[in-house]
């Protein structure tokens, strides 16, 4: 303390008194002190002089005094501007952390079975929200960052809930950065996930300056559902995905629930020439579930809140109203607004983007029973690419109501007049866009001229939170372009992945065409395989019954597909792919009451471990296209026709194959494997 008074009146003595300089003098002595120091220790230990002088006991004196004085300079300088934080109790439930010149985050440490607690940035603003966070207790599964704000020199943060000597308190860290880098064995190499927390739906899909927008429901502080945001993340050709910030963070209206964004060409909403617009739900037990507007002038990275929201609230105060779906009608020249409402869809028409005005409903009673209806999306698309004759698809996501149970995604063909939806189908007609168990929440990109592209969420809502994946959960899956086909004098939806992933082919091995008369064997798929790849087969019926062929590890981990041409079914087997066990914890939706997925499903054992089909036709060659990641299986079949989306998790990669056949024989006519990686 000496020192760095005796340096403070040099300083002063030097700057401050000579030339009346105040404050600005104090400033200047305070910000060269350290130079000063610096330059004395090198005067005193590098010069020759120094090195070879004779020195005396004062001159010892006086070295240890500057050296003192750097050092204790040093010390009170660091620590003056160290980042710290202090725990205040108040009370029995609310804990205040005090943080002095914070850093970007505060990680906090999450145990996933933990009970939630409430926590808050308190700046004293109306906007301050809580966040749902299970703080770890008895252990710590990962850690999460928390923002703390820019240039603040002391932040508050509340925690309430009694947590008492939880472990939460003595593991967490003030940090300037966080690294959500990890090593989890089932992150896929090539299908869109967080980086790290929970994701659902994608939502508010858009193309906008070369660039798709793939927005998508997120907790940041867990890999459970939880504190709805719109997480962010986009790509040039929909495999490349750079992740951005949360675009739209939950406030005091309540979580931010699924929506769409349009591109406002013509400055409708008052808000500049090609302004990326979001409709969304806010989700609250004080407000309901309203829908909202934001707006973003910088191409999608952030976005304003509208001062007068909500834009629409629902007439008879339904429980369930949400999922916003907005797109043009040029016909009408109007804008269309459908929105989920419990067991139907509700249409609604603005010219301003603001006030909504309803026309319409459809929905009751059609398709699969009982259901919830969520997510929607109406695309008219050409029939058989005739643009002379075209169809509105309505595609309903639905849970629960998936023929194996849980959600799934289902559709309507029809017409649209500007006010009505006029469905071709009877009621009870049940058309599938993907017959897997782990697809949902399906919907499409705006502002993407004549194709058609969506992107589903490779889940299920029986079993999401339970999958056996942290500190991230959830996974896209592939991009896929849509059209109509005919057959057998109706109209059908086909789901064909985008051609853009053929760009991921980084090494492609071709075995010849051969003949299944009992079974055939490959060894290795693929060398080195880290579970990421393609395979593209022509099958020849020709006499067999079964068709069949297993993906298989060293360790008897299988998938199992197989046509059954007598029953006309496609089948994917999981019961024994990996990792189900899981499967037994899943939870049912309060409205699937019955049992009909344990019996329509095949070797049901639980909601994960069973084997999902899709009805096919006989035919003399079936075109399969298979993709495999770390953690999924999606079968395409004849460009898109037929689609099945099942999660797996193998302890290892599956890298043989085995050939089946029952009945006769199949030959494979052509069969490749492709390496895929980003």
């Amino acid at each position: 303390f000496l020192a760095v008074r005796i340096q403070a009146l040099f300083l002063d003595w030097l700057f401050i008194f000579p030339f009346g300089m105040g404050m600005f003098g104090a400033v200047l002595a305070t910000c060269l002190s350290p130079v000063f120091s610096l330059i004395l220790i090198r005067y005193l230990y590098k010069t020759e002089y120094f090195v070879t002088m004779k020195t005396t006991s004062w001159m010892k004196l006086c070295k240890g005094a500057v050296l003192a004085l750097a050092v204790s300079y040093g010390l009170i300088y660091c620590h003056t501007n160290k980042s710290k934080f202090m725990l205040e109790q108040k009370g029995d439930s609310l804990t205040l952390i005090h943080i002095t010149n914070p850093t970007n985050y505060i990680l906090l440490p999450i145990e996933e079975e933990a009970e939630e607690s409430w926590v808050r940035l308190d700046i004293g603003d109306v906007a301050d929200t809580d966040m749902d966070i299970r703080l770890a207790q008895t252990k710590v599964d990962y850690w999460v960052p928390f923002v703390l704000p820019a240039d603040a020199k002391t932040v508050t943060v509340r925690v309430q809930k009694s947590l008492g000597d939880a472990l939460c308190w003595k593991e967490m860290k003030l940090s300037d950065t966080f690294d959500p880098s990890h090593t989890d064995k089932f992150r896929p190499v090539y299908h869109h996930a967080p980086l790290y927390g929970w994701m659902n739906n994608a939502n508010g899909l858009v193309y906008e300056d070369e660039e798709y927008h793939l927005y998508y429901q997120y907790n940041p502080y867990g890999s459970k559902w939880g504190n709805m945001h719109w997480g962010h993340s986009i790509s040039k050709d929909l495999m490349h995905w750079e992740h951005l910030a949360p675009a739209i963070v939950r406030d005091t209206l309540g979580h931010i629930f699924s929506g769409s964004s349009i591109v406002d060409q013509e400055n409708v909403a008052g808000y500049g020439t090609g302004t990326i617009l979001a409709f969304y739900t806010s989700a609250s037990d004080k407000n309901g579930q309203i829908q909202c507007l934001a707006y973003s002038n910088d191409n999608g990275r952030t976005f304003t809140k509208y001062d007068k929201n909500p834009i629409l609230r629902s007439s008879d105060r339904r429980k369930d109203f949400r999922d916003p779906k907005v797109f043009w009608y040029a016909p009408g020249n109007k804008w269309i607004m459908i929105v989920a409402a419990d067991k139907e869809m509700c249409f609604y028409d603005s010219e301003d983007l603001k006030d909504w005005n309803y026309m319409s409903s459809f929905g009751e009673g059609y398709g699969v029973q009982p259901c919830q209806f969520e997510c929607p999306d109406m695309v008219e698309l050409p029939v058989d690419g005739d643009t002379e004759h075209k169809k509105w698809a309505l595609i309903v996501n639905v849970n629960p109501g998936c023929y194996f149970g849980g959600s799934a995604t289902q559709y309507f063909i029809g017409d649209f007049d500007g006010t009505r939806f006029i469905c071709d189908s009877k009621p009870d007609v049940t058309k599938w866009l993907d017959w897997g168990k782990d697809h949902y929440a399906t919907v499409s990109f705006s502002n993407m001229g004549r194709r058609v592209i969506v992107v589903p969420w490779m889940s299920n809502w029986q079993y999401c939170n339970n999958v056996p994946t942290k500190p991230f959960r959830g996974v896209n899956a592939l991009p896929r372009e849509l059209g109509l086909y005919t057959q057998s004098g109706d109209i059908y939806l086909s789901a064909a992945p985008v051609a853009e992933v053929k760009n991921l082919r980084k090494e492609t091995k071709e075995i010849p065409a051969f003949t299944v008369a009992n079974d055939y064997h490959i060894e290795s798929l693929l060398p080195d395989n880290e579970g990421a790849y393609e395979l593209s087969l022509d099958i020849m019926a020709e006499k067999a019954e079964i068709i069949g062929f297993s993906l298989f590890n060293d360790k008897g981990e299988k998938v199992d597909i197989y046509f059954n041409l007598p029953e006309r079914k496609l089948v994917m087997d999981r019961t024994k792919s990996g990792i189900v066990d899981f499967g037994k914890n899943s939870v049912t939706h309060e409205i699937e009451v019955h049992d009909r997925r344990k019996t329509t499903s095949i070797n049901y054992i639980d909601d994960f471990a069973l084997a999902t089909w899709a009805p096919v036709r006989k035919e003399n060659k079936y075109r399969l296209d298979i993709f495999v990641d770390k953690c999924s299986v999606e079968i395409f079949l004849n460009e898109g026709k037929i689609a099945m989306s099942n999660l797996v998790f193998p302890t290892e990669p599956y890298n043989r194959m085995c050939f089946y056949s029952k009945g006769g024989t199949f030959k494979v006519d052509t069969f490749k494997v492709h390496r895929l990686s980003l």
